[in-house]
């Protein structure tokens, strides 16, 4: 990772758990409170009170102490690891996106985390042609030394991993790490637990929900250089990936398919748009293996800062509170256009989304864009 690489203490990790499992708290808002605050701990302290500026109702939960140590026991009885992005052995391309979970659960061989990936995903529905293709790519870029990663679901995915379990595969679990879905990948799951790694967000025994998927889908883009898709309808979960991936400023690549097969459309139209045509791993090797080599641009919010910055004026926030509520709406806006139109410095308008954000009144997307969500 970067300079700052540290390991975090263990009062540390427990704030940080404590911190990114609390109502309202996603991973953005988790380093906004970083930058902010300083440290996990008193960004507890004040989240209560920020939350209730913000123009929430009722109090806003915490996870507690008790909560969070029960956590960290669970996954060292798993034989787990919980590492935090400013740590060691972090995934230094996933750390690098502007929502990287800030604790990643893994399971199994965590070396693997550090050395160069390439995600291949494609439709669950998956041809035997398309599983077979996505079963050689793998292979052969494992043995050019990328880790592949997917998200263990049926058809493509499931053919990445097994193409690349003797040379490392990583798979992104949309539940907990123990939680192996689909059920029907119980061994392929125990395969790469062996001597892959398994990796996720959230807490061990949590069942996946369709929320979790898209949550999934940006840890295996942001864990790669690139992502290819084999096989993928038009409004499918692997051009979210590809999407992700694009948005993360990593390659897209796309594996060419009949017209007539509906299973084509997705990569047919990536390719449209600009993705790397790919018909074998020499086509993703001839972008990628320069990239490796490439110093890697880290966001500064991936690491909190060792003092607090100083709030901006109360008054003034109360005062921007009201003017930036009246120009927010269902539709995004980016916060720069929100500086400039009411006119007000980033401090101020950082403040006041925050809270906003905390009274679960905002919603967060890609290229620093927000929106009000109704009450």
């Amino acid at each position: 990772m970067n300079e700052n690489t540290r390991a975090l203490s263990p009062t540390e990790r427990l704030d940080w758990l404590r911190l990114i499992r609390s109502e309202n708290v996603g991973p953005r808002t988790f380093f906004r409170l970083l930058d902010q605050f300083g440290t996990a701990a008193r960004a507890l302290a004040v989240l209560p009170d920020l939350a209730k500026r913000g123009g929430r109702g009722r109090p806003i939960t915490l996870c507690s102490k008790a909560d969070a140590e029960r956590e960290l026991a669970g996954v060292e009885k798993l034989g787990c690891t919980l590492l935090a992005s400013v740590e060691p052995g972090y995934p230094r391309y996933l750390a690098a996106t502007e929502d990287a979970p800030p604790i990643l659960c893994v399971r199994g061989n965590a070396s693997l985390l550090v050395r160069p990936m390439v995600a291949i995903v494609g439709a669950r529905n998956a041809s035997i042609n398309g599983r077979n293709i996505a079963r050689r790519l793998a292979a052969d870029l494992g043995r050019a030394g990328f880790v592949v990663a997917s998200g263990l679901a049926r058809g493509i995915d499931g053919a990445a991993h097994e193409g690349a379990l003797a040379t490392g595969t990583v798979a992104a679990m949309a539940g907990g790490v123990d939680v192996v879905y689909p059920p029907e990948h119980q061994k392929l799951y125990d395969d790469i637990a062996k001597g892959g790694a398994l990796v996720s967000e959230m807490p061990p025994g949590t069942q996946p929900q369709a929320s979790f998927f898209p949550r999934r889908n940006r840890i295996v883009s942001g864990l790669s250089l690139g992502t290819v898709v084999v096989e993928a309808s038009l409004k499918s979960g692997s051009l979210i990936t590809a999407r992700m991936a694009a948005d993360q400023g990593r390659e897209v690549f796309a594996v060419p398919g009949s017209p007539l097969d509906p299973r084509s459309n997705g990569p047919n139209d990536l390719l449209r748009h600009g993705a790397t045509l790919v018909e074998s791993a020499e086509d993703v090797l001839a972008v990628l293996t320069d990239l490796v080599r490439r110093p890697l641009a880290e966001p500064s919010q991936n690491g909190p800062e060792s003092g607090v910055r100083t709030p901006p004026d109360e008054a003034e926030v109360d005062q921007a509170r009201i003017l930036i509520v009246e120009s927010l709406g269902p539709s995004p806006v980016t916060v720069d256009e929100i500086i400039r139109q009411c006119q007000l410095s980033p401090p101020v308008v950082s403040m006041v989304l925050l809270e906003l954000d905390l009274a679960g009144r905002l919603e967060r997307l890609p290229g620093g864009r927000v929106a009000l969500l109704a009450a």
